[in-house]
């Protein structure tokens, strides 16, 4: 029974230290889990499903279909009809000189579809990592907004005894309740973007919201290296690739519709039928037999056929269409990654401005602790107190939350910059391969 005891005990521990651990996910877990559950990826899987059959269906036009069945009945007077006992039939396209083209067609749909398909997995992979990286930014403001509240909150109980002492205006006093004040908005306003920024991870993940935490070490750092790689400046996205492959099978679909008219087309034909032998076919035919076969290759010529002119006309207009949005496409892709490229480079100027600001204003706060534990003054000769220290808390606390809001601004970009370069998905999978690496003992 102790035994039993401890098995149980033990048991309710791993439960719990499972459910604890479902509460928190790393980086790469989450957009692991977002690619898998993404309706748009299996969606875009969809559609490449789709464009392989429908590849397949272009190219098995020339091997033959076999068909199988029976026309059995009984005839009263003279045989209407062929009563077969059963019958079986084939049938393929031998030449058509438009076939082809719409094959290459199939073939570039299927390729449209393959980029389309890479360019929602990276969607969904930056709008996840971008979601992480927000909820993560959003659990630590409000963390430090909380420290800068309790901050706020001992500033007003010194200013409001400084004033009974007569020491302080209330003005001072108004000043520090504006504060609080303005820091519980900015706690409030947090909590919403947390919620929501936690909500929008959840739906991505599959995960259930309540609980749902980020893993702050689990954030990898982009080296500059990493968005600088060889060809990137003449990289595309997956989306403009997508677009001219879609582009290039409605051309090839438009030159296959203009090559109908005035080219011969030639089909294969076989069919072997089993005839009954209870009806009264022997009757009226001298010759009748009951197996009979025939093989056969028709030849076709359209010579006028003024629908498949204009069908021609209409898939024309398609191409160029198709050609033409590709090329805006091309365009708006390259003005965009020219304002990230530069946008990077000068967010991550200011976040090291921020960065080295907040030190300066932490060693700042630490000198100014020292000197109160001391009860010397500063350089100026006034006396610290600690007035001065809660106001020196709260700044240092304001200028570390500028530090976030600029290294998440940085990292965006950061994110969104690999996606236009067509590197996010493989940064994310060296990642992952890293992490895999790391574990192996």
């Amino acid at each position: 029974m102790p035994f039993l005891l401890r098995l149980s005990i033990v048991v309710c521990a791993l439960a719990l230290a499972c459910m604890s651990a479902r509460a928190q996910i790393s980086f790469t877990t989450a957009i692991d889990l977002s690619l898998r559950y993404s309706p748009r990826v299996q969606m875009a899987q969809a559609d490449v499903n789709k464009a392989r059959a429908a590849l397949s269906e272009a190219r098995d036009v020339y091997i033959p279909s076999v068909t199988a069945g029976s026309g059995l009945g009984y005839s009263y007077g003279f045989p209407l009809g062929q009563p077969s006992i059963y019958n079986v039939g084939a049938q393929s396209l031998v030449l058509n000189f438009s076939q082809h083209d719409y094959i290459r067609a199939a073939r570039s749909g299927l390729e449209s579809a393959n980029y389309a398909l890479m360019d929602a997995r990276q969607a969904i992979a930056e709008d996840a990592a971008i979601t992480y990286l927000a909820l993560d930014h959003d659990l630590q403001r409000e963390a430090a907004l909380h420290e800068e509240g309790d901050d706020a909150a001992r500033l007003v109980s010194i200013v409001q005894d400084r004033l009974d002492a007569g020491q302080d205006t209330g003005i001072e006093l108004t000043t520090a309740k504006l504060t609080k004040a303005q820091i519980r908005l900015s706690v409030l306003r947090d909590e919403d973007e947390t919620e929501s920024d936690r909500a929008h991870l959840a739906r991505l993940t599959g995960l259930p919201e309540e609980g749902l935490a980020t893993v702050s070490s689990s954030i990898p750092a982009i080296a500059s290296k990493t968005l600088l790689i060889p060809g990137a400046e003449t990289a595309s996205s997956p989306g403009v690739l997508a677009a001219y492959a879609n582009a290039r099978a409605k051309q090839e679909q438009a030159f296959g519709d203009s090559r109908y008219e005035l080219r011969p087309q030639i089909a294969f034909g076989a069919q072997y039928e089993r005839f009954a032998t209870f009806n009264n076919y022997s009757a009226y035919y001298r010759n009748f037999q009951q197996n009979n076969a025939a093989i056969a290759v028709q030849i076709s010529l359209p010579i006028l056929d003024i629908g498949h002119r204009a069908k021609a006309r209409e898939s024309a207009a398609e191409a160029v269409h198709a050609l033409r949005e590709a090329d805006l496409q091309r365009d708006q892709f390259l003005d965009g990654k020219l304002k990230l490229e530069h946008a990077s480079a000068e967010l991550g100027a200011r976040a090291e401005v921020a960065e080295l600001d907040q030190q300066l204003a932490q060693q700042q706060l630490e000198a100014m602790t020292i000197q109160l534990q001391e009860g010397t003054g500063n350089t100026s000769g006034r006396q610290m107190s600690p007035k001065d220290e809660q106001n020196a808390r709260i700044s240092e606390r304001q200028k570390f939350l500028s530090v976030l809001d600029t290294t998440l601004q940085m990292r965006q970009a950061q994110i969104n910059l690999l996606r236009q370069t067509g590197q996010l998905e493989p940064w994310l999978k060296s990642l992952i391969s890293g992490l895999a690496a790391s574990k192996r003992p």
